[in-house]
């Protein structure tokens, strides 16, 4: 069953109990108007629904009762006892039809022609009185001594209890021993039962609670590691605690279809107003995302469609000039990556031409021509989201007023999402709004400099690099004072911290310690964040900076840590920008790329690790994240090694043995590297890890063919770990014995 059907039935079964609650109290107070507007509403929407969805037989029953509940409206007809029979037998029928849309996904083939006849005769005595009324205006002109119409003369009271001239007795008798008899068995939850409606205000209330209680447990869990006798009680706090935190999320949770379902009415009158032939591809609605971070990226993403339409897609007579079909595609994407949801607008269009860009930033005073000149491609794309921007050459009621794509990029960035936008010209345009899955709680790198704590959000966080004592004075290369450190051949800006918090300070690069290096991609820039130590990783509760600190430029938010000290937020893409971090020409070119050639590079990544002393590949595109644990963290299940990894078991694999040669050193220390398989997480136990290289294929002399599970790593054939080998943990009906007495062991 879809989304939308879902919906529909929960709001229908909400309004047939509103129905049901209405004609009760009408039995009692049979002219109150708001009641019978209140049935006349429920009955109407469902109607109106049904020709939507096509659901033909719930539309004719509700347009049945529809007519009936007119004529009660309208006063035309009174509320006595047989017509609210009727309209219960309606409320039936319909419930009845409902149920079986959701069982089957069909509405059946039920009869309802004697519920439809019955709710027809209902209507008579207004029909009659309508049609006698007609015939009084027409005899108001006879003779004086023609007979006036009779008075009407009100029906007598029904019986307490009356069974209408076609109502299905059994059916309802059969109804109520269903209701009544505890020994019947309950049938399946309907949607509306397994569904409830709670206020948003409400649930911003559970995730802010919820927030705190996650501070708390970062406390607890620093403050009794170092005391055994309470490693079980925080465990199992931190088990619950995450379980709480995953149901809240969750239930903030709506799916993107929400605001894609928008979408084609605004293509559709946007494309005629503009003389455009334009089809329109949805994928990834069912992708879930914060509803209020739903709310904040409605009219960007609108912004972003209208802009597509107007300023990419061409009319029908210049697409077929330059060979393209006249019909042009808008498509919308939404697909989860990590903590982050990506949403696309992407176009067929003509593409943006860079150098208008750059004309028209000069002439609108947004740029000096100085500056223009110096910027690449991307960066020149970049000037597009200044306010006041526009390429339009006249004003219309769509473009050319400056402002709309200036919108999208700061509404976006204001719930900590960002913007990025590929052009190829002739070939299209590509927005893509990256937005975090939740505001509240990220997971973060906690960092030191200046002797404070600093939380750097790993959605950010590429790679992690210690320069060892000593080293530092070689590894930091410095071209026109500049500091860079090659990373795999490659030279990487770096930014120093210290230098940015205290500018006014000297600094030297310090020789007699540890240097740690983050690289981070921010926007598309790529630098190395140079700090002066690292603490563990953390799940940090974001809160709102002062107005004092949002001036610095630099932070993002603020949090409390576990050991209670306050840190601020780093704002990675800040950082690079008041740093003047740029991006470099041949760093242009490889992202102007095609995007499968882009996709192949990422499949030859590989993390070389070493299990052993043997060296082995896993391909970087499915790892996750590097965890180094101690060995008493490692629990068995029968003979499974396991993990608990953020409240959930995480499968083990330790085909290298390194979990059995740590075995009777309780200070071991293991490195676990957790890595995507599909759509469940498998953990690999490694004893160290190497590095991050670019492998190539193998192919079996004589015969050309691709060698699978091996490939070139630094020139050294290298096993590649087959992650899809790593047997699943049992399901809850074939559970061993082993997963019960672990339950009693943790409870």
């Amino acid at each position: 069953m879809d989304e939308l059907t879902r919906e529909f039935l929960i709001e229908s079964q909400e309004g047939l109990d509103r129905m049901e609650r209405c004609l009760t109290d009408l039995e009692e107070r049979p002219q109150d108007a708001g009641l019978i507007g209140d049935i006349f509403r429920s009955v109407h929407t469902i109607k109106g629904t049904t020709g939507f969805l096509g659901f033909k037989r719930l539309e004719k029953l509700a347009h049945a009762g529809e007519n009936l509940l007119g004529l009660l409206r309208e006063g035309k007809l009174a509320a006595n006892q047989q017509v609210i029979t009727g309209l219960l037998q309606l409320l039936d029928g319909l419930r009845g039809i409902l149920k079986t849309i959701e069982a089957e996904n069909a509405e059946g083939t039920g009869e309802d022609a004697a519920l439809i006849a019955r709710l027809e005769e209902l209507q008579l005595p207004a029909k009659a009185e309508a049609k006698h009324a007609v015939h009084a205006r027409a005899g108001a002109a006879t003779p004086p001594g023609a007979h006036a119409p009779l008075a009407k003369t009100p029906a007598p009271p029904a019986p307490a209890h009356v069974v209408g001239k076609n109502e299905p007795v059994e059916a309802v008798q059969g109804l109520a021993e269903a209701e009544t008899d505890p020994a019947r068995p309950r049938a399946q939850a309907t949607a509306a039962e397994s569904s409830l409606r709670v206020d948003v205000t409400l649930l911003n209330r559970m995730m802010n609670l919820v927030g705190e209680l996650v501070l708390t447990r970062n406390q607890v869990l620093q403050a009794t590691s170092a005391d055994p006798n309470m490693t079980l009680l925080s465990r199992r706090l931190d088990m619950v605690t995450a379980d709480l935190r995953e149901s809240v999320m969750k239930a903030r949770m709506q799916p993107v279809s929400n605001i894609f379902s928008k979408m084609p009415r605004i293509v559709r009158d946007l494309s005629q107003g503009l003389g455009r032939r334009v089809r329109l591809q949805v994928e990834g609605q069912d992708t879930e995302l914060d509803k209020s971070l739903l709310e904040a990226i409605k009219d960007p993403l609108t912004h972003a469609v209208r802009n597509a339409l107007d300023h990419g897609i061409e009319p029908p007579a210049e697409r077929e000039a330059a060979g393209k079909d006249p019909e042009g595609t808008l498509k919308l994407r939404a697909v989860q990556e990590g903590s982050h949801v990506l949403i696309e607008v992407s176009d067929d269009g003509a593409g943006i031409a860079v150098e208008r860009v750059r004309q028209k930033a000069i002439e609108r005073g947004l740029i000096t021509a100085e500056r223009a000149n110096q910027l690449v491609e991307r960066e020149l794309l970049q000037l597009i989201f200044l306010p006041g921007f526009s390429t339009a050459a006249a004003v219309t009621n769509v473009s050319g007023r400056g402002v709309g794509m200036d919108v999208v990029r700061t509404n976006v960035e204001k719930i900590g999402g960002k913007v990025e936008l590929d052009s190829r010209a002739g070939k299209g345009t590509t927005l893509r709004l990256r937005i975090p899955l939740t505001l509240a709680i990220i997971p973060a790198l906690i960092v030191r400099s200046v002797n404070q704590s600093f939380a750097l959000p790993q959605g950010a966080l590429s790679e992690l690099v210690h320069v060892p004592p000593g080293q530092a004075a070689t590894a930091i290369e410095w071209i026109e004072n500049a500091p860079l450190y090659r990373l795999r051949g490659k030279l990487l800006p770096l930014v120093f911290l210290d230098r940015l918090l205290m500018p006014g300070v000297e600094h030297r690069v310090a020789t007699e310690r540890d240097n740690f290096i983050a690289v981070l991609d921010a926007d598309g820039r790529r630098f190395g964040l140079v700090v002066d130590g690292l603490a563990d990783p953390e799940e940090i509760v974001v809160k709102p900076l002062s107005s004092v600190l949002k001036t610095i430029g630099l932070y993002s938010g603020a949090t409390v840590l576990g050991n209670a000290d306050l840190a601020l937020i780093l704002d990675p893409g800040a950082i690079a920008l008041k740093a003047g971090v740029t991006m470099r020409a041949e760093e242009e070119a490889a992202r102007a790329a095609d995007s499968e050639v882009e996709e192949e590079k990422k499949n030859l990544d590989y993390l070389l690790v070493e299990a052993a002393e043997r060296q082995a590949a896993v391909p970087l595109g499915d790892v996750l994240r590097i965890e180094q644990i101690p060995l008493s963290r490692i629990e068995y299940i029968g003979y499974r090694p396991v993990l608990n990894f953020d409240g959930q078991l995480l499968p083990v694999e330790d085909s290298g043995g390194v979990l059995a040669a740590a075995q009777g050193n309780p200070d071991a220390q293991i490195i676990v590297v957790v890595c995507r398989e599909g759509s469940r997480h498998v953990g690999i136990a490694v004893s160290h890890v190497l590095d991050v290289a670019a492998g190539g294929d193998l192919f079996e002399a004589g015969t050309a063919q691709r060698t699978g599970g091996v490939t070139l790593l630094k020139d050294r054939v290298t096993g590649v770990v087959d992650l899809g080998g790593v047997a699943p943990l049992p399901a809850t009906e074939q559970a061993p014995a082993e997963w019960s007495q672990i339950a009693e062991t943790v409870a």
